[in-house]
């Protein structure tokens, strides 16, 4: 699976080529914790069901991520978390966590879509 970014410019590009998807409740719970690291071309997928109001946060978490709140494959919200200290909340049907500095050209209104 592929995270594609669609920019509103209307260019395509790939933001994680290797994309694993937190499906079950532990996973989600787990998220990023207690990992030391992830690979430049990796993101974490947290698909829902329908569009709420969902936290992330950075406890157990050792180094910076970007994360993408989506609703509808369009982008709600991106933000740089820290370590430890780092928490986020926004409406989202997928959340997206990425190495840091992967989502740096994401914007709101751009579209992010999970492909195969």
């Amino acid at each position: 699976m592929r995270l594609v970014h669609e920019p509103e410019s209307g260019a395509q590009n790939i933001l994680a080529s290797t994309v694993e998807t937190a499906d079950s409740l532990v996973s989600q719970a787990r998220g990023l914790m207690f990992r030391r690291s992830i690979p430049d071309d990796y993101a974490l997928a947290f698909r829902f069901a329908r569009a709420e109001r969902r936290d992330v946060h950075m406890l157990f978490v050792f180094f910076s991520i970007d994360v993408v709140w989506v609703v509808d494959e369009e982008v709600l919200r991106v933000d740089r978390l820290r370590p430890w200290r780092g928490f986020g909340r926004e409406r989202a049907d997928l959340i997206v966590e990425l190495p840091a500095g992967a989502a740096d050209d994401v914007e709101p209104g751009d579209r992010l879509r999970l492909a195969e």
